[in-house]
């Protein structure tokens, strides 16, 4: 238990247990020196004696531990924070020459390994982004090839969740929920048909015509169902119909790790890349969960360490009262945005079912929780995911002593905010979504591997929150 504790505080409580030490020591000392003299000696001495060495030791104790404090061990965090980050996140964190001038030649040393590794993989990285954006390409080629192909197409894994999904089928789906990757197929559609027609398949069947119907079974798509071996299955949906219905281009949106997921029985015993997150954010009118109301709201998804392209939420909300002025400043939400915009009701519905299976996370979460289940009843559904807040999550890797604000935190892990995005519900979201993918692997660096241990980390920094939001 002791060595889960950070390393200035086990300093601070090696420091304490000297002083209290060197006291005790002092007490037996005086106590044998006046035993010593058979009582012909009054106790006032030693007693004025204890209790000046007392005063004096333990002054020279907090001074000698707030020099070690603040040239040693500070400095050792700090080190150990900037190898992490270019271990396991790839930030270029520095460390300032004259912060750890007393730890000898340890930080140079950690500087020229860490500078010799960066450039093995910068090489490494330059190879990378060159086959990368040719696949891009290449998947901007087959994205537009699709879109002109009026065929639905959806890739399902064994456990009959989303692995792939193409344009037309973009379209198909946001007509039911939000189009999202692991979804499970049921959430859209009624799987007595498909259950049917798989049954049908067979080595001299390798495809079925089946009538696919969505939940309410209110509407009807001819479909075919094909078996591509391992269990996995594609979907063809004739969506010709939907032409009309289509807004542009939309992208590919595939993730093939998703193929062998496995079904979730516990979350709390879930490793953390396993789990599908939704990082987002909201605009209000202020800053009282209890009064005030929202305006905008945008969120994403992540899976696999990566914010899913093409799955993105990103809304005004009609407050139903004037948005104050000083609100609008820092967001620039006005009036005449929200005057025609959804009200709270519809898009927490939305939201709702965009975020139906996923951890939610959010930049001090208790102020976006408390907004959207303040107005559950208008929804109609009930806020019961789990939750995770990069406040916390900052405070587990970089320690309660440090500042955790967004802009503070997207600047230690070398993310970008673009201006117009910051103070917007989408540009916070993503900001957030990119903090996260990268406090994951620092998290599991420190031994947190599952989302139980996770949470059960978050709780011992709680109070910074509730001092956050005083």
């Amino acid at each position: 238990m002791f060595t889960r504790l950070g390393l200035r505080f086990r300093v601070f409580l090696f420091f304490c247990f000297l002083a209290v030490a060197g006291t005790a020591l002092a007490a037996a000392t005086l106590t044998y020196g006046w035993s010593r003299t058979e009582g012909s000696i009054s106790t006032t001495p030693f007693v004025t004696a204890f209790i000046l060495f007392a005063f004096l030791n333990t002054g020279l104790v907090v001074a000698i531990w707030l020099l070690f404090d603040e040239h040693v061990a500070k400095p050792i965090n700090m080190l150990s924070t900037s190898l992490r980050l270019r271990a396991h996140s790839g930030v270029d964190a520095t460390l300032e020459p004259d912060a750890a001038q007393y730890l000898g030649d340890l930080a140079p040393a950690a500087s020229a390994l860490t500078q010799m590794m960066s450039t093995s993989v910068l090489d490494h990285a330059a190879q990378i982004a060159e086959e990368t954006q040719r696949l891009r390409a290449e998947s901007e080629r087959l994205t537009a090839l699709l879109t002109e192909i009026p065929i639905a197409t959806i890739l399902l894994n064994p456990t009959q969740e989303i692995v792939l999904y193409d344009g037309q089928a973009a379209s198909v789906l946001s007509r039911i929920a939000p189009p999202r990757l692991k979804a499970p197929l049921s959430d859209y559609f009624d799987t007595a048909e498909l259950s049917e027609a798989m049954a049908r398949l067979s080595g001299d069947i390798p495809e079925v015509s089946f009538a696919l119907r969505n939940t309410e079974r209110q509407a009807r798509f001819d479909a075919k169902l094909r078996a591509l071996g391992n269990d996995c299955h594609m979907i063809l949906i004739d969506a010709e119909e939907d032409q009309a219905r289509r807004i542009g281009q939309r992208p590919l949106v595939f993730d093939f790790d998703l193929m062998n997921a496995s079904e979730i029985t516990d979350i709390t015993q879930t490793p953390l890349p396993e789990l599908c997150f939704v990082p987002f954010d909201t605009e209000t009118t202020g800053l009282s969960v209890e009064k005030d109301a929202i305006v905008q709201l945008g969120a994403v998804r992540v899976l696999n360490g990566r914010i899913v392209e093409g799955e993105v939420l990103d809304t005004y909300v009609n407050p139903g009262r004037p948005i104050p002025p000083a609100s609008s400043e820092i967001h620039r939400v006005t009036d005449a945005d929200v005057a025609n915009a959804p009200d709270i009701g519809e898009v927490g519905r939305s939201f709702h079912q965009f975020a139906k299976g996923a951890v939610l996370v959010a930049h001090n979460a208790p102020f976006d929780i408390g907004l959207l289940r303040a107005s559950q009843a208008q929804m109609g559904v009930e806020w019961t995911h789990p939750v995770l807040d990069t406040v916390l999550l900052s405070a587990v890797v970089f320690g309660t002593t440090e500042e955790h604000s967004l802009d503070v935190l997207c600047d230690r892990l070398a993310i970008t905010i673009p201006t117009q995005m910051r103070h917007t519900a989408l540009g916070d979201a993503k900001a957030t979504a990119e903090a996260l993918i990268k406090l994951l692997p620092l998290l599991e660096a420190k031994g947190i591997l599952t989302f139980g241990e996770l949470i059960q980390e978050t709780r011992r920094h709680s109070r910074l929150l509730h001092d956050l939001n005083e």
